[in-house]
């Protein structure tokens, strides 16, 4: 439509130019004395009078002539601006009208909207793309999501969390993520939701679960994230396998994906971020076991805090004595949670039992006294790995345990000092330096040392 309308004022133009140029020879020529049909040749009196009578009608078709050009070339100058203002001002429309809808629409939701099943492998490719990238996080439809998880049929849930419940979601015969629905849940639910998108998007790592997409529709909030096909930890562990699907070597390369996943929110984040709510529970496994941290709604940025500025929050067994007591949270309350995730691996225990009908008892409460002790501690690995590994590694894995949940602080490793300790007791194919025949540190002691000199 645009070209139509530019090329008829081209020709328009054409047409002008074509006129005038008429407009200006013809005009000449009918004034000219010898092509006038109206001129009756006079013959003068004398050859004086006769030649002063052609000289001045020469000056006079001359000045006739140049004022007809100067108006001719005046209107054709106006005529060529009119054409070119016009065309401009027809570009500048097209431009406005034409981008318009792309601007005004989310990335995805034109595409979205009215898509069949069998369309949404775009959706999927683009998720795959943003998920490369930092800050890419899109906006979904409501209504591919419902299709997409069967109306949220019941059959398609992955598991439930404290404000929502996670979906299994089929894009296409060989696409799926998962899509956590939050209903109501007040205002923690919607402060946990903003703060999981707003950390999530601006956060790309390995051993981070990688955020795709969210969507608001009503009181209900939508995140979708990439499927982990073998869920959680704690289920993997505590589950109806009771950790059968866990060797020593998978729990070992599990514990370094985790500690990989904290010392880049604690060291390579700017500012660092605080998980604040590191359990079993939010390690999500994908389809090798690789270990991804999950559920940054707790999360918090900078530190350290106080207990006047922060509310009390995480899961009971898990949250470091200095905060549960004092509200003093810094990066090595999470160190505390990794070593309970840590003795979870090793014992294959819960973090809190029931010692009696009527009292709890705590992993570390339990384990505290028996890790230390060479001789008590084989006997209360978990069964499922017990006599399958290397005595010293366990030796040096219970040590690490140990110094991760000490109850001050200030004797706990960093993160980054954990993750050393661990990466010589994982075989190279797993992701450590651990050859399967190389001779690994002595004792357990050895391992404590370093760890503190660090």
């Amino acid at each position: 439509m645009m070209n139509k309308f530019m090329f008829l004022c081209f020709v328009v133009f054409i047409q002008q130019q074509s006129l005038l140029l008429h407009f200006l020879f013809v005009d000449a020529t009918e004034i000219s004395p010898v092509s006038s049909p109206h001129f009756s040749p006079m013959i003068p009196p004398t050859m004086s009078e006769f030649s002063s009578g052609i000289q001045g009608g020469i000056k006079n078709r001359k000045m006739v002539t140049f004022h007809r050009f100067k108006v001719a070339l005046i209107v054709a100058c106006a005529s060529v601006g009119v054409v070119v203002l016009s065309l401009f001002t027809m570009w500048i429309w097209h431009r406005k009208f034409s981008d318009k809808p792309r601007k005004n629409r989310p990335k995805n939701s034109d595409v979205v909207k009215g898509l069949a099943l069998n369309q949404s492998n775009l959706i999927f490719n683009t998720l795959k793309m943003n998920a490369k990238s930092r800050g890419t996080v899109i906006t979904m439809e409501y209504k591919l999501l419902e299709s997409t998880t069967d109306n949220f049929d019941e059959r398609n849930i992955l598991g439930v969390g404290g404000f929502g419940i996670v979906y299994k979601a089929k894009l296409d015969s060989n696409c799926y993520v998962a899509v956590k629905k939050i209903d109501g849940g007040g205002q923690d639910a919607e402060k946990e939701f903003e703060n999981e998108v707003e950390l999530l998007s601006n956060i790309r790592h390995q051993n981070i679960i990688t955020l795709l997409g969210y969507c608001f529709h009503g009181d209900s909030k939508l995140l979708v994230y990439e499927l982990m096909e073998n869920g959680c930890l704690e289920d993997q562990l505590h589950g109806a396998a009771r950790g059968s699907a866990l060797s020593w070597h998978m729990r070992m390369k599990i514990a370094l994906d985790i500690a990989r996943g904290l010392e880049f929110l604690h060291e390579h984040c700017n500012p660092p971020v605080i998980h604040r709510d590191l359990k079993s529970s939010n390690i999500l496994l994908d389809s090798e076991f690789n270990a991804k941290v999950s559920d940054f709604g707790l999360a918090i940025t900078d530190g350290p805090y106080g207990k006047n500025n922060i509310k009390l929050s995480g899961t009971l067994g898990y949250v470091a004595p200095e905060y549960l007591l004092h509200g003093k949270l810094t990066d090595k309350s999470d160190v505390y949670a990794f070593g309970v995730v840590l003795l979870e691996l090793l014992l294959g225990r819960r973090p809190v039992e029931k010692s009696s009908p009527a009292q709890c008892q705590s992993i570390v409460t339990w384990a505290m006294p028996q890790l230390t002790d060479r001789l008590k501690l084989p006997n209360i690995v978990d069964p499922v790995i017990r006599d399958t590994m290397d005595t010293k590694h366990l030796y040096q894995v219970a040590a690490v345990a140990v110094l991760c949940v000490q109850p001050e602080p200030s004797y706990r490793p960093l993160i980054t000092d954990v993750l050393h300790s661990l990466i010589p007791l994982v075989p190279v194919e797993l992701g450590g330096t651990l050859r399967i025949h190389q001779s690994a540190p002595s004792t357990a002691s050895s391992a404590s040392n370093d760890l503190q000199a660090a």
